[in-house]
Formats: structure tokens, C-alpha cells, sequence
């Protein structure tokens, strides 16, 4: 994490783990690791193809992230 600007990915990423650490980790009890793991990656999914994002005008990040691919955008201008 060198270079110019690199902080703001660590918001980014600060902020993801936060919230799976309050919707998913803390609200449920994982028996096992395997468990967990299950756990954590329906989290992922539903974090990125269920749940809308204030900052991305209620849109979830796969709706935003396949609709400027498919426009051939830049996604600097969510970020």
C-alpha cells in the first residue's frame, strides 16, 4: 500500500470488512470454519449483486460495474 493515493483503497476495503463483520460474522454463529467460509461467501455475493449502495445512486456494485463495461467507462467516476 505505497504510492500516490493508495489510501483510499484502504477505505474501500475497511469499510467492506466492517460491514461483513456486522451483517454476517457477528449476527451469526459459525459452528466450523467451513461454516464460516459458507457464510462469508454468501456474504460477498449478496454484498455485491443484492444490496443497493447509497454512494452508487442505490444500485448494487455489480449493476454499476457490468453496465460501464459494457458502455467501455471508466469506473473512476463511482470511486
Amino acid at each position: 500500500m505505497d504510492g500516490r493515493g493508495r489510501f483510499y483503497d484502504n477505505i474501500f476495503i475497511e469499510r467492506l470488512w466492517r460491514s461483513m463483520k456486522y451483517e454476517e460474522v457477528y449476527l451469526y454463529k459459525h459452528e466450523t470454519v467451513a461454516a464460516l467460509e459458507k457464510g462469508v461467501t454468501r456474504y460477498v455475493h449478496f454484498y455485491n449483486h443484492e444490496r443497493p449502495h447509497q454512494s452508487l445512486g442505490d444500485c448494487t456494485p455489480a449493476e454499476v460495474y457490468f453496465s460501464l463495461k459494457m458502455l467501455d467507462r471508466p469506473l473512476d467516476r463511482w470511486i
